[in-house]
């Protein structure tokens, strides 16, 4: 079926792009999350009387996104942990602590979400991470990781953690704290819907 996203969805499109997708997919995921609605012929007629703010906010979006990632691309951060014979970590590195290395070593906030670490970080080293900051925009930050008490990166203070392997309920909690990210974000879409379109989204059934 047909649907309009209501903000940019990995994979799918932007704010404003009418994409196919599974029915069981818009049913159970994207309307519950609202995240995307029906393309019915009155919100496509809608989306049409928002169209100009739409293209207005995605290209502030990616020039934002291109400023953060000449500051990012290239740049190592230093996370130091407890390692074992091998230069096997007691656990791994998480988002969250590269996104907290990132943020105290290079002053650049960004979302741990958009980080790809290519699978868990569990060994000392070198570790190329993907900042997807837009879906056209991306930027590559090398993660170092040492033991304990290593000699760092020049002009780095190191971000020191015992790197432990988040427990299920920890994993639990930080999902939720996403989702509830999430919640906050398209709020703020339908309340745009809402300013820009002068109503809610139709609650037509025909798609187009």
């Amino acid at each position: 079926m047909k649907v309009i996203l209501l903000q940019e969805l990995k994979g799918k499109g932007s704010e404003g792009d009418v994409v196919e997708v599974a029915r069981g997919f818009a049913v159970n995921y994207l309307f519950p999350r609202k995240l995307a609605v029906e393309a019915t012929k009155g919100n496509v007629k809608q989306l049409e009387a928002r169209r100009g703010n739409i293209e207005k906010r995605e290209e502030a979006r990616r020039t934002d996104a291109r400023s953060i990632a000449t500051r990012l691309e290239g740049k190592t951060v230093l996370i130091q942990a407890r390692a074992g014979e091998g230069g096997r970590l007691y656990g791994s590195i998480t988002s969250q602590m590269i996104e907290d290395a990132i943020l105290g070593q290079l002053d650049v906030e960004i979302d741990r979400r958009k980080l790809d670490v290519h699978g868990h970080i569990k060994d000392l080293g070198d570790h190329a991470v993907s900042v997807r900051l837009h879906k056209d925009v991306a930027a590559t930050v090398n993660v170092r990781v040492e033991a304990e008490g290593g000699e760092g990166v020049p002009g780095a203070e190191a971000a020191t953690t015992e790197a432990p392997a988040p427990t299920e309920e920890q994993a639990a909690e930080a999902e939720e704290a996403e989702e509830a990210a999430g919640a906050e974000e398209t709020a703020g879409a339908e309340t745009r819907w809402a300013e820009e379109a002068g109503g809610t989204p139709a609650e037509e059934t025909e798609s187009e």
